[in-house]
């Protein structure tokens, strides 16, 4: 039997309510968020591989929180920032979140709890939110840990004379001058 799962359009309560597991691979190639900062998605790059798993947690005098235990993980292809080549990176994610209702109440938890806070939607587009998640996991400015390649010398560094000493002068006359004096007085 096919899963006829809409991953745009999970229902997060009744995925919270049952404690079910959702799982699946995507291709990179499918997250044109993702896509743009990358160094390429080929048909050959890793799928992106993700479980989402729903609970709900009581809450003393409240109705029970949703939450989502979300993982996931590939390998993305991005530009080296120091030699301009690609490399390979690892994201991996693994996160709970917290949804609660309305938007003011989620920014408000958000700021006072350790936990990641978002505001309980009707529908939730899972695709999007590991999306997120992995654009978040990249790193700020990817480099090699050691370069392949030798770095490229700019024009100016391989034909770089040595700087001007304005003192050479001086130090010359001084030199030649056995008494160390000046002209007498």
């Amino acid at each position: 039997m096919k899963d006829t799962t809409d991953f745009h359009a999970v229902d997060l309560r009744a995925c919270c309510r049952s404690g079910a597991t959702l799982q699946g691979e995507w291709p990179q190639s499918g997250m044109a968020r993702l896509a743009a900062s990358l160094h390429g998605t080929g048909p050959d790059a890793p799928p992106v591989r993700w479980t989402a798993t729903g609970s709900l947690r009581p809450v003393t005098g409240s109705e029970a929180e949703a939450w989502l235990h979300l993982c996931a993980s590939t390998v993305v292809s991005l530009t080296c920032q120091r030699c301009l080549q690609p490399m390979d990176e690892t994201l991996q994610i693994d996160r709970r979140l917290r949804f609660v209702r309305g938007e003011d109440e989620a920014a408000r938890l958000d700021e006072m709890s350790e936990d990641d806070v978002l505001e309980l939607p009707q529908r939730l587009d899972l695709l999007g939110l590991v999306e997120d998640e992995l654009i978040l996991a990249l790193p700020l400015v990817p480099r090699h840990e050691r370069c392949p390649v030798p770095l490229p010398l700019r024009d100016d560094d391989v034909a770089e004379e040595p700087a001007p000493r304005p003192f050479a002068a001086l130090e010359a006359l001084r030199r030649r001058d056995p008494g160390g004096g000046g002209g007498g007085r």
